[in-house]
Order: C-alpha cells, then structure tokens, then sequence
C-alpha cells in the first residue's frame, strides 16, 4: 500500500498546533475540518466539544466492530528544533515533525484508509490525552456510543506490535498539617509536619518495596518526585507537601494501592488528598486480556510485551471493551526534538490497519 497518500495527510496534520498544553483547540478547528473533509460524506461525523480545548471527532461508516482510537494533541514543541516542527520534512526514510510519531502518523494511516473506501470504518480522533484532565474518551465510553464495538485498538506508537498490558499511571499530592513552634519543644518530634511525612514516606517506600517479586522486579514504581516543608531548622514545621507517583502493573487497581498508600500515615495525623490524575493499567483491575489476545491471535498480529507508558487504553479496558495498543513509530521518538516516525513504519501500519479493516467486514 502507498505511504504517498498517508504522507500527505501527515502533512496537513502536522501543519496543525495541538501543543497540550496550551491546547487552544475547539471543534471548529481546522484539524478537525480537515478529518471531515478527508473522510467525506459517506460518514456520518460527530464532533464533541466539551470546552477548554476537549474535543472529540467521530467518524462512522458501515457498521464496524472495531473502533480505533487517536489522539491529536502533542506534547509543547520545546527548543532545538533543526527545522520547523509544524512542517513535516521528509529525509532519510524518516518524517519529521511535532506529532509524527505521537500519534498523528497513526491518524494519517487510518485517514488514508478511510480515503480509500473501507465499508467499515469507525475513528475516535481526541484532543486532550497529553495534558493533565482528559475526559473525551471518558465521555464517550458514558455516552454509550462505544456499545456497538467488539474490539479497540488505540493507535500509540509499539513498532506496529500489538502491545495488550501496560502500566498505570497514578499522580497525588498531600499535604500534612503540624502544629508550628519553637524547636526546643518536645511535641517537635510527632506534631512537626515534615516529620509526619518523613515517617509517610519511609513506610510507603517500604510497601512499595514489598511488592517487588524479584531484585529485578520494579515492583509499583513509587517516586517521590517533589516535597516542601518548613521555614527555618528551629521552628516546629506547620505544613509540608509532597507530590508522588506510582505505575502500577497490568491488573493492580489504583483505587486499592492509593488506600494502602494513604493507610501508611501516622494514625493522628491531619493530612489532605488530591488526585490530579489516575490512570489505570491495561487491562485494567477487575479485567482480562483474554478476548483481546484472542482477537489479535485470530488476525495474526504480531504481539508484543507490555509497557511501561500509560495509554487510554485502559480506559476501554475498564469499560469492559477489549483493547490493544498498536501504531506505528516507537516510544522514544515521542516526546522529543526532531521527533519523527520511519515511512517503513507508517506503511507497515497502513497494511495492518486496512487487513484489521478487511476482516471487520
């Protein structure tokens, strides 16, 4: 199958500034526009606006049982381009630009597929996985627009294999309350809120530690990535902060490690709780990737292992729906400056697609 076509719409794709944040994007964005456009009248299009830059594009024709799933937004450009990162160059087997690789390559596949006539076609395009609050995939899954289908692959970069587990993705921010004073006093050492989350700390890390199978194993990926406390060494601290991480193993519930985490506090202290983000692991708790690995054995895909980056993937898994991740690109090339996606790659994922296609009709 030709790469000229898909080259063309990466083009115009590219062209489009979906940086996440600022995500200054609506449903009557040219992206989105030009997705109508390219599939055509033969699809019946639905655009989703939800405000704040989440914007949720759905094209359908036929009646499908597979539904793929693509993100439009991209990470902020940054410094040290070598060429205009909204302007796709074409060189070395390669093509460049912001959201090559994630995942507008994936987009420009599935636009040429539809471009070419497939009977049975559906495409979820969102606009807000990179930054913080995505709710379109959330929302569509609500609306019960998902019930028709039987199977998603959601089009992140795995080198065109059909990747079934990740990890989950939790951020959470605390704050624990001391009562301020003069360091001479002996309460210093329960009542000092840095010691409260010092003690927090220590036993959190112990229990992430005792998860762990093996010396090899990462076991749930605890890191304390910021902390703030205090004003001076001689007053007892009234306040201090942290903000942690984890990235749970496919299956392992959010929801059940955050309580054991939150259970780690001394039993008398004041501490509050924010989740700016929760993302489960594929499958997600509660859930199995037997319907999905048979789905992808009966299509002879090529599966590969699970990884470490978090995909909306599981969003469907919780849902119930079976998901795979499979798009063309690698995950290293995301993110980056001068990120790009290997014309190899966008034609072999331009040949998977329309074989998945083929045999949904």
């Amino acid at each position: 199958m030709s790469v000229t076509d898909c080259l063309g719409h990466l083009d115009a794709l590219v062209a489009c500034d979906t940086q996440n944040p600022p995500r200054n994007i609506d449903g009557d964005s040219a992206i989105f526009a030009y997705c109508s456009e390219v599939v055509g009248s033969s699809f019946e299009i639905r655009t989703w606006d939800h405000g704040d830059g989440h914007v949720s594009w759905y094209a359908v024709r036929g009646k499908p049982r597979l539904l793929f799933n693509v993100h439009l937004d991209t990470v902020p450009i940054g410094d040290g381009w070598s060429s205009d990162p909204h302007r796709l160059r074409v060189e070395g087997g390669r093509a460049y630009g912001r959201g090559a690789c994630d995942i507008k390559g994936a987009a420009a596949a599935l636009l040429t597929l539809a471009g070419q006539g497939a009977d049975n076609l559906a495409l979820l395009f969102t606009s807000d996985e990179e930054g913080a609050g995505g709710c379109c995939v959330a929302r569509f899954l609500q609306s019960g627009e998902a019930e028709p289908f039987g199977q998603v692959v959601v089009a992140e970069p795995t080198s065109c294999l059909a990747v079934l587990g990740h990890r989950g993705y939790l951020s959470v921010k605390a704050w624990f309350q001391g009562t301020p004073g003069h360091s001479s006093e002996a309460r210093a050492l329960r009542e000092n809120a840095n010691h409260q989350l010092a003690r927090w700390a220590s036993r959190a890390l112990a229990l992430a530690e005792s998860r762990r199978s093996s010396a090899g194993d990462p076991g749930s990926c605890l890191n304390i990535g910021r902390i703030e406390g205090g004003t001076k060494s001689n007053v007892i601290a009234g306040s201090a902060f942290v903000h942690w991480s984890a990235r749970l193993r496919p299956g392992e519930s959010n929801e059940a490690f955050l309580a054991d985490i939150r259970a780690c506090v001394d039993e008398d202290a004041r501490v509050n709780w924010d989740v700016p983000f929760r993302g489960e692991p594929l499958p997600a708790a509660g859930q199995s990737d037997c319907e999905a690995r048979a789905w992808c054995a009966s299509r002879q895909l090529e599966m590969g292992e699970p990884v470490d980056f978090w995909t909306e993937a599981s969003l469907f898994s919780a849902a119930g729906l079976p998901a795979a991740v499979l798009g063309p690109g690698h995950i290293a090339q995301a993110h980056q400056t001068d990120e790009w996606v290997e014309l190899a790659q966008l034609r072999q994922a331009l040949d998977l697609y329309g074989k998945l296609v083929k045999a949904d009709d």
